[in-house]
């Protein structure tokens, strides 16, 4: 196989594990630009495979910058000099590809900046209708699912505070129950797509 045909594949092999690497925390963004909460949790299975698709695109894209490079054998060279070399095979592809695979792996540290504030001021007519629940939550894996989930609870009405963390899998709701009840809170938690553990 060529250096050409290498680099080229080594550099999308790079970009697409880059993006598997964070797939598990696009959804649910998606989810809330178009609407649909259910699908939020479809590639969670991928968050223990995180690390290596991280390795692997960082191995792959290092590859094709190595042959990038690499010193050429002008002996075994029998391209044509002048020739003008094919987009994927030029320095500005490499750059384009390693900085999108960096944009990708780090989205779960920077996801929350796409979610709208969406908490409201509450007057507690009673404090004795104040209410806590923790919920067990399952499929939450990182740091925009915690998000997902707090901007889906934030929308009910009569959420005083929520506290998503996919650390413990749970989220921790203070609410009205005057206003709202926790079957409806869980209901929502649900149709995100992540399941409340009874």
């Amino acid at each position: 196989m060529s250096t050409v045909k290498t680099s080229k594949n080594a550099g999308f092999t790079g970009l697409f594990a880059a993006i598997a690497a964070s797939a598990c925390c696009i959804p649910p963004i998606i989810a809330l630009i178009a609407g649909v909460g259910g699908s939020a949790a479809a590639l969670s299975w991928m968050e223990p495979f995180r690390p290596y698709l991280i390795g692997l695109a960082i191995v792959a894209i290092g590859y094709a910058w190595y042959n990038y490079f690499k010193i050429k054998n002008t002996d075994d060279c029998v391209c044509d000099v002048n020739e003008k070399p094919k987009w994927f095979q030029t320095k500005s592809f490499l750059v384009g590809v390693t900085l999108f695979a960096a944009i990708a792996i780090s989205f779960p540290y920077y996801s929350h900046i796409f979610y709208p504030d969406n908490k409201k001021e509450i007057v507690v007519v009673n404090e004795s209708d104040v209410q806590t629940v923790e919920f067990d939550v399952k499929g939450m894996t990182c740091a925009s699912c915690e998000e997902h989930i707090e901007h889906a609870i934030n929308e009910l009405d009569g959420i005083l505070s929520v506290e998503a963390s996919y650390k413990n899998e749970n989220t921790e709701v203070e609410f009205d129950k005057s206003k709202i009840s926790k079957e409806v809170i869980e209901k929502a938690i649900n149709a995100t797509g992540y399941k409340v553990i009874k």
